[in-house]
């Protein structure tokens, strides 16, 4: 069986983060803040890590909220 593989979604503060990881999650889709892996930024922080398989709808959820995204990473 393919192993699922996750993917993170940066934002610009921490706050974003959290309000992003609460819209995500009340539609039912599985996610965790993290702190942000320093290959993708080294900037203090956290990001979302989730599968990739719900990256897309995630991040039209975002989009919707007017949540500004700084960049999106697979791991």
């Amino acid at each position: 069986m393919k192993e699922t593989k996750d993917a993170v979604i940066l934002l610009h503060a921490t706050s974003h983060a959290l309000r992003a990881e609460k819209l995500i999650r009340k539609v039912g889709i599985s996610c965790k803040l993290i702190p942000v892996p320093r290959q993708f930024s080294s900037d203090c922080g956290v990001c979302l890590r989730l599968k990739q398989t719900d990256l897309e709808k995630a991040v039209t959820i975002l989009k919707e909220a007017n949540i500004e995204i700084d960049n999106v990473h697979d791991l």
